[in-house]
């Protein structure tokens, strides 16, 4: 697949147009109220660390333990009370450690700083960044086996990080839709909308009720087969909304090696 080169000059401002919605013509009285979701914070301890507990109106607990520290929160209905949340948290407690010291002796990352000589990733592969200072046209564009970002003079981080972003979602947005038309045939699903965001917890999501998914931006830097799995984990929710023994059963059968890639995927933090 041929790269293209990513110009942020390239892009045309949208029209500014006036519209005057329906609710402003409605009486006061009649318009809908917007009410504001009710939530609910707390913390408990557990086994000499603290769980952050975030009670509002869904049907289902959910606990996560998140990356750098392995902060480990919890989602659950307003109206369960504090010793079946701390219960529940108890059971999980194993897991719990588990994930928690996975995290610490995982290598933290250096911070990005988008010098000349920095190794980006693309596909899997490792590259070395080249910096171009100019006042031409922002590009980024991978050739000769590197990297090239140009940037204004004097670019800070922000902005070479925007130019470097922005062709990763373009390169990203080719390369997902094949594999979503290669795997919608093979799982008989069909998939509505796809888009593609920054993601500290995810490497993916679905709706099945709505058939959107949504894909974290940093699967681009990783392995062809990684960003497969991601497909394939997404689009089997559409068959089984849970992570159950139905779910594996169907990651089984389509992805007979997610396991190995959900591995390389976990090795590192977001």
């Amino acid at each position: 697949m041929p790269l293209k080169i990513f110009s942020l000059n390239s892009l045309v401002p949208a029209a500014i147009v006036d519209s005057i919605k329906l609710n402003s013509l409605l009486p006061e009285m009649l318009r809908p109220v917007r009410v504001k979701q009710k939530l609910k914070h707390t913390n408990l301890m557990l086994a000499g660390f603290e769980v952050e507990v975030t009670q509002k109106k869904i049907k289902h607990l959910h606990l996560k333990v998140c990356p750098p520290n392995g902060t480990v929160r919890i989602s659950a209905p307003l109206h369960l009370s504090q010793e079946k949340i701390h219960k529940f948290a108890l059971s999980k407690l194993a897991w719990i450690t588990k994930q928690k010291k996975r995290m610490q002796i995982q290598p933290q990352s250096k911070p990005v700083e988008y010098t000349n000589a920095e190794t980006h990733y693309f596909r899997g592969q490792s590259y070395c960044l080249r910096i171009i200072e100019n006042n031409k046209i922002q590009f980024a564009e991978l050739r000769n086996n590197q990297l090239y970002l140009q940037v204004p003079e004097g670019a800070d981080t922000e902005i070479k990080r925007a130019v470097l972003d922005a062709w990763y979602r373009l390169q990203l947005m080719e390369l997902i839709p094949p594999l979503i038309k290669k795997w919608e045939l093979k799982m008989n699903v069909t998939v509505k909308h796809f888009s593609i965001r920054s993601m500290k917890t995810r490497w993916g999501s679905c709706t099945p009720k709505t058939g959107r998914i949504r894909f974290n931006l940093e699967l681009v830097k990783k392995s062809p087969e990684c960003l497969e799995y991601i497909v394939v984990h997404e689009l089997a929710h559409l068959l089984e909304a849970s992570h159950n023994n139905r779910f594996k059963e169907l990651m089984d059968q389509y992805y007979p090696d997610w396991k190995l890639y959900r591995k390389e995927l976990r090795s590192v933090s977001l």
